[in-house]
């Protein structure tokens, strides 16, 4: 536990984001009294079987939930208010502020009607130039460009200094369905003395200037003017920009959209009547429709461009969507980077979809995809407008976060100065000074599989691994009471182990085994310790069958006495 202060210094503390992609949350605390900014998940590990997301620990606030004035959201991707669902309810009360975008504030409720026990939250829209006062802090809002419409960043006014705060963010002069980046307002900003600057990291080691979506959609209308088949686009349904574009370019080449996948036709429909999407009548069909037209007068709109296995592409590619067939003439235009850790499985899809006749369009064919984050020149350029006293990269792997320090000393602002943070740490603001206290708050994992929120951890996660990468191998001995001699043989059960009938002389000593274990422990009659017995046949077997195999299987001993 965390001895609560009366401080004169303003305290930050990232629960995620730092040293990672996505998960993002950070406090900022002025003499007790809490601003949340975000609550986020992120996508589990390759090493983490059975995990659907992994969400901030926020034990932290146990007990100060009186504490927190409000929750502010900057945008409304998943990795910034996915969370919501799993954590809200943890610090929930009556009166608790939350204040969002027009489009996140849509997004966040309509996901909300998927949790029917949770409460309702009361969400107060900002919009560029709202101003909201939460007890010791005032936030100001401003727009940014990123890849989803209405994304915001904060000016934090408070007792030590003014903070500005990017959100994910780029500079575009050319966006599409967005106004571009006022600069103007931006260096107003900058003029108000900004203490700290808190900015996005995740382009921070890409070289030059991110595209523009202005040049993403010239080399998408290349391919709708040379395809005489269907256009299949996968890509994120949170990326509202790229589904307007492509429905542009349907409608101007004479094409029916379908919206295809659940996220998909929500965040369709939910942008559509927010305005943030806009579509002719009659453009937007359903799936049942396509066949009512010729191939060369339809798209799809869907979700997949990562591999994932329920996703519709996968679907359609594996023959197992309920009305499109891949055919040949079709094109598929993946619109998106693809994710560290899914190139395989990306790889994979390519394949199938390509030995199917259909032709296969990403982004290291042609600039189909713009990411929505700001590369070396903006990042410096965003430091350079702000000139800040004091500077700490967020959101990013930590190369990311180092890179964008780099970038700040390249800037001109001495390296003690610069934060680099990871998760957890406590980050001590004041108006001449910055540190990293000693202490820590917990910033580990916490897990949601299913219903079930934070109640996988490292062991049965260690025991998920064990059975994903040797199986599970079953002994059953019954043994006579009596005597504490095992009768008759053993039964076993193998699964992603050894195949039984094809491991016969290994079983026969595995029997063997466990016989000699049980009879040479067990003595005769009286009180025997079973737990010690059961202790014995996982380690010595354990250890047999490593020497045998160099597999190391989940054993499970199960002793009957009768």
């Amino acid at each position: 536990m965390i001895k609560q202060l009366r401080q004169s210094n303003l305290r930050i503390i990232p629960l995620g984001g730092l040293g990672e992609v996505g998960r993002n949350m950070m406090l900022f605390e002025y003499q007790e009294k809490i601003l949340i900014c975000d609550m986020g998940f992120r996508m589990p590990e390759e090493d983490m079987p059975g995990i659907d997301y992994i969400v901030p620990n926020i034990s932290y606030l146990q007990g100060k939930e009186k504490n927190v004035l409000g929750i502010v959201f900057t945008h409304g991707h998943y990795d910034h208010i996915g969370a919501i669902p799993y954590l809200i309810g943890k610090i929930w009360r009556p009166g608790l502020q939350f204040f969002a975008s027009p489009l996140t504030r849509g997004i966040i409720i309509r996901r909300q009607e998927e949790f029917p026990n949770l409460p309702k939250l009361n969400i107060t829209e900002v919009r560029d130039n709202s101003r909201i006062n939460l007890g010791p802090f005032t936030v100001e809002f401003f727009k940014m460009n990123h890849n989803i419409p209405d994304d915001l960043g904060l000016l934090i006014e408070t007792p030590v200094g003014n903070i500005i705060h990017t959100s994910d963010f780029k500079f575009d002069s050319h966006p599409v369905n967005d106004l571009p980046t006022n600069f103007q307002k931006l260096e107003g900003l900058g003029r108000r003395r900004i203490l700290l600057l808190l900015s996005d990291s995740t382009g921070a080691e890409e070289e030059g200037h991110s595209l523009s979506e202005q040049t993403i959609e010239k080399n998408l209308e290349e391919i709708f003017i040379h395809s005489s088949g269907r256009i299949i686009s996968a890509t994120f349904a949170s990326l509202i920009n790229r589904i307007q574009q492509i429905i542009y370019l349907s409608e101007k080449y004479g094409r029916k959209v379908c919206p295809e996948g659940y996220s998909m036709k929500i965040n369709v429909e939910l942008s559509k009547a927010l305005g943030y999407i806009k579509a002719k009548k009659g453009t937007l069909i359903s799936g049942k429709e396509v066949l009512n037209y010729p191939d060369s007068k339809i798209t799809v709109l869907c979700t997949g461009a990562q591999g994932e296995g329920s996703a519709v592409l996968m679907k359609i590619a594996q023959r197992e969507h309920r009305f499109i067939r891949f055919k040949k003439g079709d094109s598929v235009i993946l619109s998106s980077s693809v994710i560290p850790g899914n190139e395989r499985t990306v790889q994979m899809l390519k394949d199938n979809i390509l030995r199917q006749g259909v032709k296969v369009f990403h982004y290291k064919m042609m600039d189909i995809h713009a990411g929505g984050h700001a590369q070396k020149e903006e990042l410096k350029e965003m430091i350079k407008i702000m000139n800040p006293k004091f500077f700490i990269p967020i959101h990013g792997q930590y190369s990311m976060l180092a890179s964008h320090a780099q970038i700040a000393r390249e800037a001109g602002m001495p390296e003690k100065n610069i934060v680099v943070a990871e998760n957890g740490q406590i980050i001590n603001l004041a108006p001449f000074n910055i540190s990293v206290a000693r202490e820590q708050v917990p910033a580990n994992y916490v897990m949601v599989d299913g219903l079930g929120i934070g109640d996988v951890g490292e062991v049965v996660l260690r025991d998920r691994q064990m059975l994903a990468e040797d199986g599970m191998f079953v002994i059953v001995a019954i043994v006579d009471r009596k005597t504490g001699k095992v009768k008759g043989s053993p039964d076993i059960i193998s699964r992603g182990f050894v195949y039984l009938r094809e491991s016969k002389e290994l079983l026969r000593e595995t029997r063997k085994k466990v016989i000699e274990i049980v009879n040479g422990t067990s003595g005769s009659g009286g009180i025997v310790n079973w737990s010690y017995i059961k202790d014995e046949i996982r380690n010595k077997i354990g250890q047999f069958f490593y020497t045998k195999t160099q597999r190391r299987p989940m054993i499970l001993p199960v002793v009957i006495e009768v």
